[in-house]
This record gives structure tokens, sequence and C-alpha cells, in this order.
């Protein structure tokens, strides 16, 4: 049931787009518990790089939560690198993450992130 879920909001994010490029639910030890890819899109990270970047987010999540007291909890997070946008949110203690094509103009960034939030926020709730 929650596998279904967890699919079913990984769709509704990649909806929003057509310049989404997956739509990844990670958990809070890294792993991939749900995800949804752009159709014959081919992936910029390998099997095992991917793994590591979902250590990475897992990890980050865990060390941003020390801070939760005093800044409040992070409700995105917007990465830019030189081939790719990412975006992050939480839910409870998963990470949505969320890669863009890079050459997306930054209002439709920003549209994104608007239209992903409402979604992120009902999923929390359950």
């Amino acid at each position: 049931m929650v596998e279904k879920k967890l699919k079913l909001l990984c769709n509704d994010i990649g909806s929003i787009s057509p310049f989404i490029r997956f739509v990844g639910i990670i958990g809070k030890r890294g792993e991939l518990l749900a995800y949804t890819r752009r159709p014959n899109l081919i992936p910029l990270l390998d099997e095992k790089n991917t793994q590591y970047q979902f250590s990475r987010i897992a990890m980050n999540s865990d060390l941003e939560a020390f801070f939760d007291k005093n800044l409040g909890a992070i409700e995105f997070v917007w990465e830019e690198r030189k081939k790719v946008q990412t975006i992050s949110f939480a839910i409870k203690k998963a990470r949505v993450w969320i890669s863009i094509d890079k050459k997306v103009i930054r209002s439709e960034m920003l549209r994104i992130i608007d239209s992903c939030q409402p979604i992120v926020k009902k999923h929390s709730l359950n």
C-alpha cells in the first residue's frame, strides 16, 4: 500500500513539467523507495554513482535535522549543476528528489517548485 502511494507521488510530480527527468523517493538510509523517469531518457549517473548520490542525500538529511529546532525544517533544496538542476523536498524521514533539464529557465523552475509543494504537503500528511 505504501509503495503504491509513493509511486503515485512520483507520477504526480513527474507530470508537472516535460522538463522533469527523474523523480525518486529516497529513504532515510539512501534506498530508492519509488521512482519515475522520463521515457527514452539516458541517465547521467550509472547505478553505482546513483547509489552514492542517494546516500549523500540521506546523510545530508540527517545533518540538516540538527538545525531544524533553530532554523525550522527545510522546505526544499534547489541545486544547480553544470548538466542538471535538482530539487529535493522532505516527507517525514524520506526525501523527494527531482532532476530537471539544465536549460530550463528560472521561471519554469519556480513554477515546478510551486507546483510540487502542495503535492508534497498532501503526501506528508498521510
